[in-house]
């Protein structure tokens, strides 16, 4: 997570009640609703819409989109490449409940005046929210800090996280996206989740090994990719994933058994 927006803090208006005059604004429904920072936690974020429209028109230097993520079973809108991997990373790793696309405008006071800045995501997790911008690091000019700066301040005051992201150590991105295509319901008519659990719990073994002692080796990878994603099994994502990568039981698996 990019740090740097943590100097820019004294350029904020956080005098005695700044809570109070700093706002959010929601798109709930069709209907523009306005609240204190003070009282952000008790808006019902469930009922949210993106406060701005993403666009798609020819020449237009962002590339918006939507990806699918199984956590919610539905599309979510991006702006980037790096809003997508933001989305696809998620969808992995985060517990992921809800993901909310530009949720609200946030207003705040500066030395200089008042700002506006938009979050690009604030995604519920079974941990607690997170409030998220997605910027590559050398695109983050001086006033983009302030503005991390004022999220992370009005995040804080609701009880939530806060974040920049500005990219992923190498080889995740490639790893997650393979994986990815083993995320959504699999049926296993030939009961070879069963065997590779069963396998794994003897104790870590190379991917390729790991699929060799099933009943249909060819078959048994697409079910191993599928138990990577939903973290039933785990592997090393510091270094390529291939056959040689040892696989192994994962903790939650252990713990309940794996009676899911």
């Amino acid at each position: 997570m990019y740090q740097g927006h943590g100097n820019c803090k004294e350029s904020l208006g956080l005098g005695s009640g700044w809570s109070d005059r700093w706002t959010v604004t929601w798109s709930l429904g069709r209907t523009p609703v306005s609240c204190s920072v003070r009282n952000l936690a008790e808006v019902e974020v469930f009922r949210s819409r993106p406060v701005r429209r993403f666009t798609w028109r020819p020449g237009q230097w962002h590339r918006p989109g939507l990806e699918y993520l199984v956590s919610t079973d539905r599309h979510h809108g991006f702006e980037s490449f790096e809003e997508e991997l933001l989305l696809l990373v998620a969808d992995f790793a985060a517990d992921l409940v809800e993901a909310l696309a530009q949720p609200f405008r946030l207003e705040f006071l500066t030395t200089d005046g008042v700002i506006r800045h938009t979050p690009d995501y604030l995604l519920l997790t079974a941990s607690g929210p997170w409030l998220v911008d997605v910027r590559p690091e050398e695109r983050i000019e001086p006033e983009d800090e302030v503005k991390f700066a004022a999220s992370a301040e009005a995040a804080l005051a609701a009880g939530w996280n806060y974040g920049v992201v500005t990219g992923w150590r190498k080889r995740v991105v490639g790893i997650v996206d393979g994986l990815s295509a083993g995320r959504r319901d699999l049926a296993d008519q030939l009961g070879l989740q069963e065997q590779l659990l069963r396998v794994a719990a003897s104790g870590p073994l190379p991917f390729g090994e790991l699929v060799e002692r099933c009943g249909y080796p060819a078959i048994a990878r697409a079910h191993a990719l599928h138990l990577l994603w939903h973290r039933r099994l785990g592997v090393d994502m510091s270094v390529p994933l291939g056959d040689s990568s040892p696989v192994r039981l994962s903790a939650d698996a252990r713990r309940f058994g794996d009676e899911r």
